[in-house]
């Protein structure tokens, strides 16, 4: 975990408290073959999910929760695209002399089809925010452009698959983007292990942040974050958390209050908060960086009537 100021420390469920603040990770230099890296272990997560959906479920399946075979036909194609993404980015990286990651186990804990479309919806959001946000620090203008071309194609499967769930295709001008921990805390549940030889990436977990409202949820609406296995509390007992929702323009800050399991805050009302979503908690109402976050993000799916 990581803090710029001494304001926040985890309590743990089992009444053992960190009294003193925790340490700040050192930054690390992140390199064109880590970003690829990166970006093939979330592509690598997908072609997994789809590989496996297909498997489990067939087009009746689909066509039981309102899904035709027009769709089913789609869903191959998107599970193509990942398959095609993970060999393009392992042949990228052997080129230039870098050791790819490989396949992990994972555990996507769906068990019906309905449950495996709205996941999927996420995990296509959730790529489209990892390629945007990791534009910024590739350096190579190949890589970029190759990067570049994924997130467009990972936008469209996005856009597709909100459609089919009966969501605004395009909810907001400008998609978010999320940073390197940011994109790894939402994969991480998802994978159960991976192999010894993958080479280690720079990027770390912040605690998890689950959203506790259910229902559509709409600007002004107070929702519950749940905290689940630990507790947040101020060093000093009075320094306040802020939910901090992440947009392109910049983050948008509301109070998080203390409830029963986490923290409850109201969504802002902005153009730019709407659709699939991201909140985290910070001890900093200034600015959302590695050193400010404390938990999350979690997922909102916000549902605002459109203009």
């Amino acid at each position: 975990m990581k803090f710029s100021q001494s304001v926040v420390a985890l309590v743990a469920t089992a009444g053992m408290s960190v009294a003193a603040p925790l340490a700040k990770r050192q930054a690390t230099a992140i390199t064109d073959a880590d970003i690829l890296n990166y970006a093939l272990t979330l592509e690598h997560l997908e072609d997994t999910f789809y590989r496996e959906g297909l498997a489990n479920y067939t087009e009746a399946d689909f066509a039981g929760i309102g899904l035709d075979a027009t769709f089913y036909t789609n869903l191959k194609e998107i599970s193509a695209d990942e398959t095609t993404h993970v060999a393009f980015l392992t042949a990228a990286l052997t080129a230039a002399g870098a050791t790819p990651v490989a396949e992990c186990t994972y555990d996507f804990g769906v068990s019906t089809p309905a449950q495996f479309v709205a996941l999927a919806s996420v995990l296509e959001g959730v790529g489209v925010s990892a390629y945007l946000g990791a534009a910024a620090d590739i350096m190579s203008k190949t890589y970029l452009t190759d990067a570049a071309s994924i997130l467009t194609v990972e936008s469209r499967h996005n856009a597709y698959i909100r459609q089919a769930l009966g969501e605004s295709p395009f909810p907001v001008p400008f998609d978010t983007p999320l940073d390197f921990d940011e994109v790894y805390t939402l994969a991480a549940p998802f994978i159960v292990s991976c192999p010894a030889t993958n080479p280690a990436l720079p990027v770390m977990a912040f605690p998890e942040l689950a959203l506790g409202t259910t229902g559509t949820i709409v600007a002004g609406e107070t929702i519950t974050l749940l905290t689940p296995g630990y507790t947040l509390a101020a060093v000093d007992g009075s320094s306040p958390l802020y939910a901090a929702f992440i947009t392109i323009l910049g983050p948008i800050f509301v109070p998080a209050t203390p409830v029963s399991g986490g923290f409850s805050a109201v969504v802002p009302t902005s153009p730019e908060i709407n659709g699939q979503s991201y909140v985290v908690l910070t001890g900093c109402s200034d600015a959302v960086t590695d050193d400010t976050v404390v938990a999350g993000p979690a997922v909102v799916e916000i549902t605002n009537p459109l203009p």
